[in-house]
């Protein structure tokens, strides 16, 4: 994804081929480390990942997208309005990927392309399920989310589904956080 060439091939091929009706932006990377000593290729291996190329893969769907007033659906995080120590380049490209969102929406809604924002709260994967297994994780997560703990990858992809299935013309530029309530619980 963070090569643009690759990107514009595979956009032309998959046209090629039949209609290009929606992209979901879901690739992602998360580098931890504390502010002071992070070093710079880490943040910006991070927000070329997270943050760029979900600008590229917009920027070489949209004339396609225009064609079939199409749905742009990028992946954020509830991190995005958080101050997470030790996460500054993911809190910032996942911040990046929100506002990106509400540009393109503004932008492209004349266009009849819808653009979105789903951000998950913790939602157990391959990647952090043993780190969501320990028992003081698990204890910290039933406390501070009021679901109970973290969400699976089925909500986030329910949660996608509706928003292509639903088709609701005059939704565009929103984030939906899909958090278990943990983000707005103080």
């Amino acid at each position: 994804m963070t090569d643009e060439n690759a990107v514009r091939q595979a956009f032309a091929q998959i046209a090629s081929t039949g209609s290009v009706i929606g992209l979901v932006n879901n690739a992602g990377i998360h580098i931890g480390g504390s502010i002071a000593t992070l070093p710079t290729a880490d943040f910006t291996k991070t927000m070329a990942l997270n943050a760029t190329a979900v600008m590229v893969a917009a920027r070489e769907a949209y004339p396609f997208l225009k064609e079939h007033n199409g749905t742009i659906v990028n992946i954020g995080s509830f991190f995005d309005k958080l101050g997470v120590p030790d996460n500054l380049a993911y809190c910032a490209s996942k911040a990046a990927v929100a506002a990106m969102t509400r540009c393109m929406a503004v932008e492209w809604a004349r266009d009849g392309i819808k653009v979105m924002n789903v951000a998950p709260g913790y939602i157990e994967t391959d990647l952090n399920r043993d780190f969501l297994a320990r028992e003081k994780v698990r204890a910290w997560m039933k406390n501070r989310i009021p679901a109970g703990g973290a969400g699976k990858p089925e909500d986030v992809a329910r949660l996608v589904a509706a928003i292509f299935f639903e088709n609701i013309g005059f939704l565009t530029g929103e984030t939906i956080y899909i958090d278990g309530a943990q983000g707005m619980n103080h």
